[in-house]
């Protein structure tokens, strides 16, 4: 039996979570709304302040969308009322960040800047402090959107393993890779 699908999501003050026809989960909260579309076989069940999914049978398929659809719910209920953050860090001399908007313009030693739009829904920050390295910083109520923009951003110049420029995660860990020695 799913681990995941059995525990029940409590419902934070200020949060409703509406089940409509066909198992169209909405969730409101402080931050905003969002809604997702759950499989019909799938039982969703409202009581004492919290969220309860069922399976109808032990069926793979079942079982996986069992585990799936609670975790997407879930992290809906953590979005409107917490939201997610993502930091990226830009690590490389001469490698700078900022943005006009939604507009981000990446210089990360490329003949030519980058220009990134991120998507409304996605709020952007960028930090550059004197003698610390650039950071972009990102924030939205939807954490595979906030994931995937993250994994895009950092996509344009991954870290690599002999010096460690590119663009990481906030405390990320990269492995470091000896160089070339000298013949003897």
């Amino acid at each position: 039996m799913s681990r995941i699908g059995k525990a029940p999501i409590s419902i934070p003050a200020g949060v409703t979570i509406d089940v409509s026809q066909g198992n169209m989960v909405t969730v409101k909260g402080p931050k905003g709304e969002l809604k997702q579309q759950v499989d019909p076989s799938l039982t969703l069940t409202i009581e004492d302040g919290a969220l309860t999914f069922a399976r109808p049978t032990d069926s793979p398929r079942h079982r996986s969308f069992h585990g799936l659809y609670r975790s997407l719910v879930n992290n809906m209920v953590e979005g409107v009322s917490k939201g997610f953050v993502k930091e990226l860090e830009v690590i490389g001399v001469g490698y700078r960040v900022k943005n006009t908007g939604q507009l981000l313009e990446l210089t990360v030693g490329y003949s030519h800047p980058i220009y990134f739009y991120i998507p409304d829904e996605v709020k952007l920050e960028t930090l550059s402090e004197k003698g610390k390295n650039p950071m972009i910083k990102l924030e939205s109520i939807d954490k595979q959107l906030v994931g995937q923009i993250a994994a895009k951003i950092r996509a344009f110049r991954k870290p690599e393993p002999y010096k460690g420029k590119g663009i990481r995660y906030k405390d990320e860990n990269v492995r470091r890779k000896a160089g070339k020695t000298a013949a003897a």
